[in-house]
C-alpha cells in the first residue's frame, strides 16, 4: 500500500484558498493548544449541525443528500475523536464563543434561492479547504500523536471541500441558471477575497479560523 504525498494532495486545496495561513496565527496556536483542540471540536459539531440543516431544508435535492449524509457521519466521528484526545490529555470541555470567521463568511450569502444555497455551499467548501490548509500546516509543527492525526484529517477535509463545491455546481444546474458555471465561479472569486481578509487581516480573538493575531501585528 503506497503512502500518501501529503504535498501533492494539498496542491489543489492551496491553490483554491486565496492565501496561507500566517506564520503568527501558527505561532500562537502553539502557545494554545487546548484553545485550539477545543475549537476543532466545536468546528467539527458545527459543520455536522450545518450539513444535516441543509438535508432537512433542501430534501429534494437527491445528490445533496447523500454527500451531506456521509460527511455528517465523518464530521461526528472527528469531533468524538478530538474529545478523546482532550480526555487523553487531561484537558475538560469548555465553553468557547464564536469567532468572526463564520459569521464573516456568512453575510456573504444572497437572500434569494437557489442562489441561496448555491452560496451557503461554496462557503462550505472554503470552510472545509481552510480547516485542511491549517492541519497540513499544523502538522509537522505539534507533537507526534497530534501530527499525526491532523495528517489522517487531510484526505476527509480535501474531499469535503470537493463535494461542497461539485454539490453548488448540480444545484446551479438543476435550477436551470442561465450559465451556472460561470455563476459558481464569479461566487468563489468573490468569496475567496473575503475569506482571505478574515484569514490576513488583524483578530483579536484566537480560534481555530482566527485572522492573524493583534498582538502580532
Amino acid at each position: 500500500m503506497s503512502s500518501i504525498n501529503y504535498d501533492e494532495l494539498m496542491q489543489p486545496v492551496i491553490g483554491f484558498l486565496g492565501c496561507e495561513t500566517p506564520k503568527e496565527w501558527l505561532n500562537e496556536a502553539l502557545n494554545n493548544l487546548d484553545i485550539l483542540m477545543q475549537d476543532h471540536a466545536n468546528c467539527e459539531k458545527k459543520a455536522a449541525g450545518t450539513a444535516m440543516n441543509l438535508m432537512f431544508r433542501y430534501s429534494f435535492f437527491t445528490d445533496l443528500q447523500v454527500k451531506l449524509a456521509q460527511l455528517v457521519r465523518e464530521e461526528m466521528l472527528h469531533y468524538e475523536q478530538v474529545l478523546e484526545f482532550m480526555a487523553k490529555r487531561g484537558q475538560t470541555w469548555q465553553g468557547l464563543s464564536a469567532g468572526r470567521y463564520a459569521g464573516g463568511l456568512r453575510k456573504e450569502i444572497r437572500t434569494y434561492e437557489p442562489e441561496a444555497l448555491i452560496d451557503v455551499l461554496v462557503i462550505g467548501a472554503f470552510v472545509e479547504a481552510r480547516s485542511c490548509e491549517r492541519f497540513y500546516a499544523l502538522a509537522p509543527l505539534v507533537d507526534e500523536e497530534l501530527g499525526k492525526y491532523y495528517r489522517y484529517l487531510l484526505k476527509s477535509e480535501s474531499r469535503h471541500y470537493e463535494d461542497y463545491l461539485a454539490l453548488a455546481l448540480d444545484v446551479a444546474k438543476t435550477a436551470k441558471l442561465k450559465n451556472p458555471e460561470e455563476d459558481i465561479q464569479g461566487r468563489i472569486q468573490h468569496i475567496r477575497e473575503v475569506e482571505k481578509n478574515l484569514i490576513m487581516s488583524p483578530d483579536d480573538l484566537f480560534r481555530f479560523h482566527s485572522g492573524v493575531p493583534v498582538k502580532a501585528v
